[in-house]
């Protein structure tokens, strides 16, 4: 999980709201009139923040995932993903420094929460694997496309930019349904572990939120067009509608 990426063609949430709505307010401006809110700022660094220890964290777990992979041909794609989020961590990690902000200082916050979270759901097996890196990251990079809406634009581009597919959900959907068809019994614990990651990946992101002030009060509308608490609940259900067709793509149920 990234606080992470990989969009999905098959989530609503994912539908890039950026293309879909008319800019207002923050949203309307670049990064040079928004910045001059400090407390918007501040919620921007964290945002950025968190999404580049997410990808920095991504390559790790990728690289780690790699290991378990049952032929060179598997081996060879996660590498190549590896290098994409790594990739995308440096485009973070530029941008936080070209704003003022030291990187590492604006991803430390997030540090506890992720690697708590990937403690939590370490995967027993390749396929496990494949399913937390797709629920996981298809979770947090739903989340990000909703936020990136009511970002300033040079934010947004960037933000956009970073959650670019690495290819990893394809290949997951591919992997885990040829499992489940070869036996069909891996599905039903599968399913189980998606549960799991599901509820691990929301309440971690809730905690996350809830300790950092700017970056809740943007949410939650304390910043210009951020969301009303009223909007939340829906961008939640809207981000667990796209994970329940997520789950249909793998052939397995919700």
């Amino acid at each position: 999980m990234r606080f992470m990426t990989t969009p999905d063609n098959t989530s609503d949430a994912a539908d890039t709201p950026d293309s879909t709505v008319e800019h207002t307010g923050v949203a309307a401006q670049d990064w040079a009139q928004a910045s001059a809110d400090p407390q918007y700022r501040a919620a921007v660094v964290d945002l950025l923040g968190a999404l580049a220890y997410g990808e920095l964290a991504a390559f790790e777990r990728l690289a780690e995932d790699a290991k378990l992979a049952p032929t060179l041909a598997d081996k060879a794609e996660l590498a190549k993903m590896a290098s994409a989020e790594f990739h995308h961590y440096e485009k973070l990690r530029d941008r936080l420094t070209e704003i003022g902000a030291e990187p590492t200082q604006a991803m430390e916050p997030f540090v506890a929460a992720l690697d708590g979270f990937h403690k939590q759901t370490a995967p027993s097996d390749w396929l496990e694997g494949l399913v937390k890196a797709y629920v996981g990251d298809s979770i947090a990079s739903d989340f990000y496309r909703e936020v990136a809406a009511r970002l300033d634009s040079d934010t947004r581009g960037l933000v956009l930019a970073v959650l670019d597919d690495t290819g990893h959900a394809s290949f997951a959907v591919e992997k885990v349904r040829a499992a489940i068809d070869a036996d069909p019994r891996v599905g039903g614990r599968l399913a189980l572990w998606a549960r799991r990651l599901m509820g691990e990946a929301l309440s971690q992101s809730q905690r996350v939120v809830a300790d950092r002030d700017a970056l809740s009060t943007m949410l939650v509308g304390g910043v210009a067009d951020g969301f009303d608490l009223a909007e939340v609940g829906k961008m939640f259900s809207r981000i667990t509608e796209a994970h329940t067709k997520r789950m249909a793509a793998l052939g397995l149920a919700a």
